[in-house]
């Protein structure tokens, strides 16, 4: 019996040692490569977040413009040979070892040496690498096309790249030309023709030659959209139009931009806490007069006024009048509505079309 009881603790000692084996193999290689961060779309300072009316102004805005890094952490793969492998791109993948990354192709073959600090994926045949803290980029063959001088960078589009240098954005085109000199405190995106620059603490715009367009004294600046560009001024917010007309003189606590999809062509306002409409004329189609606005819905947008819901047109006709506990968007020419524990549906003239029960 002492005999069977010594092999049965062998045996379990040995199923032991198995599995902290098999824990073992799981774990990361000693110093694994960690995977350099992404390219991040240019973060914008948003109009379109309802403002909430306050005595007392809003914060400052803080400096605003396009960046490389820091951002999220690059999602990579296990890799045989790698410490750290990227999914494949244009039919490169970038892959790491020992802090040095460059390319694979789809056979496995290196075909850019690792060399660089940093490589992001091939958009468009190009890429972005990090070389001695300095930011460049370099095409599919593995030649740089620009040279490794940035500090910061985002990527092309439609053949133009937001640069960094010193502290300052400036552009460039895809030879490495520069279009315009790094010298704003931060950019935004080119629309219909202009971009949002801020310099010396003040947005304005410029066009595609740097002519300053309207003139940076502005604590905020949006894009353009048809013709129109939300701006702040005093910490309120009006439009101007691409000549730089006031076309409505900031005095809105906030706004979500002109939309023809969710918004019927309009802009909704808000003035001390209160919601309306605007239309492309700068005229309130609805004054700030409602609690809460949605998006518009087969033609209809719910408000609430009083803690009761209802309708507008894009007119701003109460099509169903604010009498609602609850109501939900429409959908197929019906919308579920409440009214004192019972619920029922209407249809897009206001008619209970199944009675509230």
């Amino acid at each position: 019996m002492k005999r069977i009881y010594i092999l049965i603790t062998i045996a379990v000692l040995l199923c032991a040692m198995l599995v902290l084996c098999a824990a073992g193999c799981k774990t990361s290689k000693p110093g694994q490569a960690q995977s350099p961060p992404v390219a991040s779309a240019p973060p914008q300072t948003s109009s379109s977040a309802a403002a909430q009316s306050s005595s007392a102004p809003p914060p400052a805005l803080p400096p605003v413009a396009p960046a490389v890094d820091p951002g999220p952490v690059r999602a990579t793969f296990e890799d045989p040979y790698y410490d750290a492998r990227y999914e494949y791109s244009e039919g490169l993948a970038g892959v790491g070892l020992d802090d040095k990354w460059g390319f694979i192709d789809e056979d496995r073959n290196e075909v850019i040496p690792l060399i660089y600090e940093y490589v992001d994926d091939f958009i468009g045949g190009l890429a972005i690498i990090r070389l001695d803290g300095k930011i460049g980029v370099i095409d599919k063959a593995g030649e740089v096309i620009i040279q490794p001088a940035y500090d910061g960078f985002y990527h092309f589009h439609e053949g133009v790249a937001w640069v960094k240098l010193n502290g300052k954005w400036g552009t460039i085109d895809d030879k490495g030309s520069e279009i315009i000199p790094p010298k704003y405190e931060s950019l935004k995106s080119f629309s219909e023709g202009l971009l949002a620059v801020m310099y010396d603490g003040k947005w304005g715009y410029i066009d595609r030659n740097d002519n300053m367009i309207i003139q940076p004294k502005y604590q905020d600046a949006d894009e353009f959209q048809d013709g129109l560009a939300g701006v702040m001024l005093n910490w309120k917010w009006g439009f101007v139009d691409r000549d730089g007309n006031e076309v409505v003189t900031p005095k809105y606590d906030g706004y979500r931009e002109f939309s023809d999809v969710y918004r019927e062509g309009l802009a909704t306002i808000i003035l001390d806490g209160k919601w309306g409409l605007l239309n492309k004329a700068g005229k309130e189609v609805v004054a700030p007069k409602y609690d809460a606005m949605r998006n518009f819905s087969e033609g209809l947008v719910w408000v609430k006024l009083d803690d009761k819901c209802g309708f507008l047109d894009k007119d701003g006709r109460e099509v169903v009048p604010p009498t609602y506990d609850k109501a939900n968007d429409f959908s197929g020419g019906r919308a579920w509505v409440e009214l004192n524990g019972k619920g029922g549906y209407i249809d897009t003239e206001g008619n209970v079309v199944v009675p509230l029960s």
